[in-house]
This record gives C-alpha cells, structure tokens and sequence, in this order.
C-alpha cells in the first residue's frame, strides 16, 4: 500500500481503486476505451478515496482484451515513470437478441449485475444479430430461436461465419419444442442453451445465464486467435494438489460421467470421439429440465455409434449403451439376479440443489461393481459429485476431471480435483480421448 496520504491507492487496498476506474471506463460507454485506448485521467470518488490526487489511468497496450492500470503518484515509483499496477480483463461483450423488447431489457438488466459483462449490443431479429457481429467485438450472443425477419435457427450458421469464435448461447421455451430446437441449434454450431423462464426474470435463470456468459466468453477470450478473437491471459497456475498413487488398476466394467454448467458441449466432444462401441456401460447425470433429457439423449445419439437413451427403472444395463438420468429422478444402479445389475430411479431429495444430480449415481456403483468403476466429472457450477467421487476411489475405481481451462464453470471437477479424487485432470479433448481409451470405444 503507498505511503502517499494523497494517493488514492493510500486510502484503500489496491482492488477497490482498480474496480472504481473499471467502473468509470464501463460507464463512459466508448468502444475506443473499450478496445483499448487509453482512458481519461481524473479523480477517483468511492470510499477512502475522497482526497485522491493520484491519477490513476487504465488502458490495454498491446492487447484490446484486458487493461492495464498504471498510477503517476510519487509514491508509487519515480516521478519519471509510471508505475504498473496489474492487467485485468475487459468485459466481455455481450449481444442480446430477443424479438422481444421485455425479454431483450430483462437480460440486458441481468447481465448488468455482473462487471464482467458489458450488454455491447442488443437486436430485434436474427439479421440485425448478424450485422451486429460483422461489425466486430461480440464475445457472446444469447439468442432467441423463434422470431419474425429471420429466426435463431437461420441466423446461427451466419453468425459463425461472420466469425467463427463467438459463442452463441441459445434461449429457448422450456418445452418440448424449445427442447427440440435447442438441440438443433446444439448441431449447428451453438455451444449452450439457457431455458428461458415464463417470467422473464427467475433467480436460477438468473444464475445460469451469468454462469454460461462468463465462462463462454472466457473460453472465448482464452482461445487461440480466430478471426477477431483476442487471447486472454491464461489463468493461475492451480496449487499444489494431493497425488493419488498411479498404481495398476482393474478394467473398469462401468463408466459414469456427470455434467452440469457446459455440459450439452462437453458431453458432445467425449461422445464424438467414440469410434466404436465401448465394451461396457456407460451412465450420465447432465443438471438440466426435463423435458430437454430426451432431446440431449437423440442428440448425443447422432454424434457417433453410440447409442443413448433416458434410463428407465428395472431395465438391465448393457455394454455399448449409454443411460441418462430423466429429469427429475436420481440415477442408481443395484444388483440383480444371474450377476446383472439395473437401473433404480429414485425421487429422493435433491443433493446439491438437484434432481437427478451426480453424487447419487456415483455413490451407487461401488456396491454394485467394486473397484472397477470408472467417472469422469465435467464442467459444472457447484460441488455435485465431489462426494461420489469420493466412494469411487475409496472402492478402488478411478475419477478424472476436466481442467479448468476448458471448463466453462470448474466447480464440479474443481471440487473432485481439490478433494483429491481425481487421478488425472485434463483438458477436455484429452480427456474425451482417455475415456474412450477406458472404455474401449477408440
């Protein structure tokens, strides 16, 4: 902290003054500052900072996706120099287009509660999305699939081509249909969907739409350069972690693979990389509505040989086939007659806020099948399957987790990773290749 009684950096820890020059930038409202041009010198008003005469200045240098702040207080260095004080990402830009002129302000209001989010452009229809995009600078689209002039489902593959780094999420009706459209903007290109609520405004709605903004648009900026796209610095080197041991383990006669935040796209890279069928079950818990499972289930379908289906209670599992909890019950597996083993569905309390959710189906399977049970947890928010993972490796099986450079949220595996539970942390590419290694199916 600087001596200087006058600088603003003086009165208050480094943060608060780095986020109140944020603040002014984002309100100036100037693509230029925005794109990396230096801001505006000048006094800096919040708590502590009253008395400031220290001009505090932000701006990119070389890179238009982050700022740096520098300080011309004395007692931050020479009078002759500037003193560097960190480099922070801009925000991410944000295009919301929704026909709807409540839906569109709701979002918009939404995304403004997160500083890591700026609304950068809003749109009526799927042509004004695109011509919005073509004119640069759009980290994420959220995009409605149902409207006049041109829909979402026209306008996505003109989206990517304008370019093809942005990430569209896409809005869609928690219906049947908004299901099944959702899962075919999936096909197209989209990397997730947010169900819109009847309302407008939901808390978990909420939740999940500023969860899957952030982080597509962090993978978006950590990507390398495509088109437009401008790197983002790589995150923090994790801790230290626990190491399990490496030693031989058995062949793994089940696979179970939970998912949440990112997980749709996540599940799409491990299913494309099957080649053939795997010689054992597999079994997925993805956090998402009801009536979107069968869609995600037709959809995982379609990306290779494999073939998946909602898990029904009673029916045996077989090899070279993938069962998905259905929404709204918890997936577990028990044992059966002449050495088979079955699905149970149980409507049991939600663990972790959900139903189904991954710690249910993971605790399930070491009673069932020992210490030759293989997991995999994928991107996600929150710590579901942590727990699970747990039984699983005290049984003897092995648990590996998405790293978070490629994780849109990484809670989920973070949890499973910091827990240390996961015998190895990958990106998800690597890891879509080493579950089909396990499983037999590369």
């Amino acid at each position: 902290m600087c001596g200087n009684p006058r600088c603003g950096l003086g009165g208050t820890d480094r943060g608060t003054a780095e986020l109140a020059l944020l603040g002014r930038l984002r309100e100036d409202g100037s693509r230029k500052q925005e794109q990396g041009k230096e801001a505006k010198d000048g006094l800096l008003h919040g708590p502590g900072l009253r008395n400031c005469r220290a001009n505090l200045t932000g701006r990119c240098g070389r890179r238009p996706g982050a700022f740096t702040f520098w300080s011309d207080c004395p007692g931050h260095g020479p009078a002759s120099r500037r003193t560097r004080l960190t480099q922070i990402p801009a925000p991410l830009r944000v295009l919301v287009c929704d026909d709807s002129v409540v839906i569109r302000a709701a979002i918009a209001r939404i995304l403004g509660t997160d500083p890591a989010l700026h609304v950068a452009a809003r749109a009526g229809n799927g042509r004004d999305a695109v011509e919005a995009v073509k004119r640069g600078g759009i980290d994420v689209v959220i995009l409605d699939l149902e409207m006049p002039v041109m829909g979402g489902l026209e306008a996505l593959p003109l989206l990517l081509a304008a370019d093809p780094g942005v990430r569209v999420i896409v809005a869609s009706a928690l219906t049947t249909r908004g299901a099944s459209i959702a899962m075919e903007a999936l096909r197209l290109g989209a990397v997730d969907y947010v169900p819109k609520p009847g309302t407008g405004e939901d808390r978990a709605f909420a939740e999940e739409l500023l969860a899957k903004a952030r982080g597509h648009g962090t993978l978006r900026r950590r990507a390398p350069a495509a088109a437009t796209t401008v790197a983002a610095p790589a995150p923090a080197a994790p801790r230290p972690l626990p190491a399990l041991p490496r030693g031989p383990l058995l062949p793994a006669a089940i696979f179970a693979i939970g998912s949440s935040t990112g997980g749709p796209d996540a599940l799409g890279t491990v299913f494309r990389a099957f080649k053939r069928l795997p010689r054992i079950p597999l079994l997925l818990t993805q956090h998402m509505p009801g009536p979107f499972i069968p869609k995600l289930a037709d959809h995982l379908s379609r990306l290779g040989p494999v073939p998946v289906a909602e898990a029904r209670d009673g029916e045996a599992i077989e090899p070279g086939r993938a069962y998905i909890a259905p929404g709204g019950c918890h997936l577990q597996i028990a044992p059966a007659g002449g050495g088979q083993a079955v699905v149970r569905l149980w409507d049991g309390p939600p663990e972790h806020s959900c139903r189904p959710a991954v710690d249910p189906m993971l605790r399930s399977l070491p009673a069932v099948f020992g210490g030759r049970v293989g997991a995999a947890v994928l991107t996600g928010m929150g710590q579901d399957g942590a727990l699970g993972a747990g039984a699983v490796v005290a049984a003897g099986g092995a648990v590996y987790a998405q790293d978070a450079a490629t994780s849109v949220v990484w809670g989920m595996p973070g949890a499973v990773t910091e827990a240390g539970h996961a015998r190895e942390v990958l990106p998800l590419p690597a890891l879509a290749t080493r579950i089909a290694e396990i499983v037999g199916a590369a």
